[in-house]
């Protein structure tokens, strides 16, 4: 990403993980812990939709949405009760920006795989394994915000920051909040909220994918790329997209093993790339596909070299990343 928000600094209330030994999940035939709702009283006024619950089973599906809308991850944990309410309190902050990001929030005590998706990129952010910690999501991307438990001015500055950094980056979707009791008035938060409204078409898109309905975005943003093959929003929403379909229900562990153990199997590189896009890690997956442009010819090789152009479009061409990727192809062409 070309901006990122600046993290505050301290960490009130955070709980070194590390310090506390290994966090396992539940043992088998124990009660389950309680999520952020039961765990916590509601927050008065929260609008449906800011504020998204996940599990280890439904954490990839919410990535995928941070394609389109940008989010914010809260990863606390319900054996620690000073780390609960904090998503909410956050999402109290985000129901204010009207629907331009929402937040999740992950009991790491019940969903210890998101943790440990999560643990290298806390420690290198952070210092060490602990919790509350919150990142931003941009495209599936993680960006740091802050440990442990912020006051209510710095969430708002951080808010503020990565609201900034997803429209730069062209992430403008919005959350679908409904009527907002109590929202302010106009102009408000510090953004213009006199807004044009989106081209039909993208937004047909948009609520498509709000719904789940991928084919009918995939076919939004054909059509507005049919009417205007320069509409960059709808070019680069449409490989975005298509990335979510070819994603969706993959069998992340087996498609590894297969690319780990057929170095030669196009398609598996390009499937595991895809993962590592949707991941984050964008480097990694350029990397693999000139790694299989270099040991390919004819066909797999062209394969190869049009994925990986595609990929290049769902990052966006203002990513440091993708220039950096089209002269490595290029290197590797010729």
């Amino acid at each position: 990403m070309s901006t990122t928000p600046t993290p505050p600094s301290g960490a009130r209330g955070a709980i070194d993980l590390s310090a506390l030994g290994a966090q396992p999940g539940p043992p088998a035939g124990a009660p389950a812990q309680p999520s952020a709702a039961a765990g916590a009283p509601s927050t008065p006024g929260l609008p449906e939709g800011v504020l998204v619950e996940v599990t280890d089973a439904t954490f990839s599906e919410v990535m995928n949405r941070t394609l389109q809308v940008p989010a914010v991850l809260v990863l606390w944990s319900s054996a620690h009760p000073q780390t609960v309410g904090l998503a909410e309190r956050i999402a109290a902050v985000a129901a204010q920006l009207e629907g331009r990001l929402f937040v999740v929030s992950a009991d790491v005590q019940t969903s210890p795989g998101i943790l440990q998706a999560f643990q290298q990129v806390i420690v290198q952010a952070f210092g060490q394994l602990s919790v509350p910690v919150t990142f931003g999501l941009l495209q599936g991307q993680p960006v740091p915000l802050f440990p442990g438990i912020p006051q209510d001015d710095e969430i708002r500055t951080v808010l503020d920051q990565l609201v900034q950094a997803a429209i730069q980056n062209g992430i403008t979707g919005r959350v679908d909040l409904g009527p907002t009791p109590g929202a302010g008035a106009s102009g408000a938060d510090g953004f213009d909220d006199e807004l044009p409204p989106l081209p039909p078409l993208l937004q047909e898109a948009y609520d498509a994918i709000d719904r789940g309905d991928l084919d009918a975005a995939v076919s939004a943003y054909e059509r507005a790329l049919a009417e205007n093959p320069k509409d960059h929003e709808a070019e680069l929403g449409l490989a975005q997209v298509k990335l979510m379909q070819r994603t969706d229900g993959v069998d992340a562990q087996a498609v590894r093993a297969t690319a780990a153990a057929s170095p030669e199997d196009v398609d598996a590189q390009i499937a595991v790339a895809d993962l590592d896009v949707l991941g984050g890690h964008v480097a990694d997956a350029f990397t693999r596909l000139i790694d299989t442009v270099k040991v390919t010819e004819g066909e797999e090789r062209d394969k190869a070299r049009t994925h990986l152009l595609e990929l290049f479009n769902v990052v966006g061409n203002h990513d440091e990343r993708v220039r950096k990727g089209r002269t490595a192809l290029m290197n590797a062409l010729f």
